[in-house]
């Protein structure tokens, strides 16, 4: 109870965070330190579950291009097998003289078709031949269809472009102690009227039960009227902070993690964007302060931000002992 103790003074506990109070029934952190929840989910079959048009737009771009460049031969192949099995002598202007030759030519032959480039030397003969093309085409015009529509989802797709400093930092501020973290957008996107909000996430035990407490963790500043340029986020560790006299070791044992919500509107796409972030226990440095990110230019009339600064930072002493 002595833990549980120093979290409930002074600190607003947090009760719409949607997330479990009952430890028993999550494990680690509850988001990745990329934003992501760290769940898994069961119960239902993979294609029940499977919404295939966010995926498409969410997820990596070597993967999207990866499984288009599949469809695309896969496609092929197929249509492929079927002109071999009606035969090629049903598809005229062919130029072969082995196997291998009549599978290329009804590839490509395919793959022109599926495109609708037609470049006419081999052309089809025959009432199915002809109808298999008819079908084909018509596939390869709704599939172009949709993968014009995922690319410009993709592109077009609002996207809070926030990278978050590796670590948070207890820093000295003040005359006294502050938790830090900083974050820079590292895209030409403006961000105007950002708001920043962040939540302790701590287990205690509590009448002989470990339970997850949430505190909210009041910033100095938690709004900006514009972010070009990195924005350091301070938590001031006094009285009403959930950090109060807590020490390195309990904050460990408390599994601490910081959740950090920040939501702000994008003048290019002219949409609220919104990122997340987490910061375990294990990513905390006690006894440090950031280095500086931007300098003015040698002619002073213009500032030079320098994005592979932003995880920079160098040990300092602290006024007090955690």
């Amino acid at each position: 109870m002595g833990l549980l103790n120093k979290f409930n003074r002074l600190a607003k506990t947090e009760t719409e965070t949607g997330l479990s109070t009952n430890s028993n029934y999550n494990g680690g952190r509850f988001f990745n330190n990329n934003g992501v929840p760290n769940i898994q989910v069961k119960g239902m079959s993979f294609f029940s579950r499977l919404n295939l048009y966010h995926s498409m737009l969410s997820m990596k771009t070597w993967k999207f291009l990866c499984i288009i460049i599949l469809f695309f031969i896969t496609i092929n192949l197929i249509f492929t097998a079927v002109y071999l099995l009606i035969g090629v002598d049903h598809l005229g202007g062919m130029v072969v003289t082995t196997n291998a030759d009549k599978i290329g030519e009804a590839f490509f032959f395919s793959a022109q078709t599926f495109t609708t480039v037609g470049y006419g030397r081999v052309n089809p003969i025959g009432f199915t031949t002809s109808a298999v093309a008819a079908f084909e085409a018509l596939t390869g015009l709704m599939s172009f269809a949709l993968v014009t529509g995922l690319l410009y989802g993709r592109f077009a797709r609002p996207k809070a472009f926030i990278r978050y400093s590796k670590n948070g930092l207890f820093t000295p501020f003040k005359d006294g102690v502050a938790f830090m973290f900083r974050i820079v957008p590292y895209t030409k996107n403006l961000l105007v009227n950002v708001e920043a909000k962040a939540t302790l996430a701590v287990r205690v035990e509590e009448n002989g039960t470990i339970k997850n407490k949430f505190y909210n963790l009041p910033f100095e500043i938690t709004k900006a009227n514009t972010l070009t340029a990195n924005w350091t986020l301070v938590h001031m560790i006094n009285e009403e902070s959930p950090f109060y006299g807590l020490t390195k070791e309990d904050i460990q044992n408390s599994g601490a993690e910081v959740l950090v919500f920040i939501q702000g509107f994008d003048e290019t796409f002219s949409n609220t964007v919104i990122s997340r972030g987490s910061y375990s226990f294990t990513e905390f440095v006690y006894g440090a302060k950031f280095l500086p990110m931007f300098h003015p230019t040698t002619d002073g009339n213009s500032t030079i931000l320098h994005l592979d600064k932003l995880d920079d930072y160098e040990i300092v002493p602290l006024p007090v002992s955690l």
